[in-house]
């Protein structure tokens, strides 16, 4: 079996509206996920956990449809049940929708990294789907190196954005100031 190669992307859920199907433990890890970026989120589950009742989501009762992915950006299965995995992601990918399945890759359009956030910085760390253990206490190591100091560095950085573009003509030229500011603070 070969290393599959994932293309790494940072989504922008803001205000869109993205459907977890399930209602346990790992449902509610991806909701509160997808929550934390402000997503707009449905929750599909004949029954759920109390703890996602506390959350802003919306609650449909009931067995997953195809019709529950109309208007979704992105959906994630997360339930126990074999059979409704497979459907949510065949008909995801159907109609050109990203799909992750809690713990099954090869059932996926995208997976999900184990991400530490520090302010505006957000570090992720996969191992292509075979070892969710081996991610999470990675990014545990990576957390200790990415602190405080680095996300108002960030924050600094960002202000000056707009200022540097006019400033400097090409990317090539930002990119080289940029990097020199980055050196000079972290040293």
């Amino acid at each position: 079996m070969t290393d599959k190669q994932y293309y790494f992307a940072c989504l922008d859920v803001e205000g869109r509206d993205c459907l977890v199907v399930g209602g346990g433990t790992v449902a509610l890890e991806k909701a509160r996920g997808l929550l934390d970026c402000g997503a707009r989120v449905t929750v599909v589950a004949p029954r759920i956990d109390a703890e996602l009742l506390d959350l802003q989501i919306r609650y449909l009762e009931g067995a997953y449809v195809d019709r529950d992915l109309d208007g979704k950006f992105l959906v994630i299965a997360a339930t126990d049940d074999e059979d409704v995995n497979r459907a949510v992601s065949r008909d995801a990918d159907a109609r050109g929708l990203p799909c992750n399945v809690a713990d099954r890759p090869e059932l996926c359009s995208f997976i999900l990294p184990a991400v530490h956030r520090e302010g505006p910085i957000a570090v992720a760390v996969s191992t292509g789907g075979a070892s969710p253990a081996l991610a999470q206490r990675l990014r545990t190591e990576v957390a200790a190196l990415v602190g405080p100091r680095h996300a108002e560095l960030a924050r600094h950085l960002r202000e000056l954005r707009p200022e540097v573009k006019e400033r400097f003509e090409t990317y090539e030229e930002r990119r080289d100031y940029f990097a020199g500011l980055v050196e000079k603070e972290l040293a």
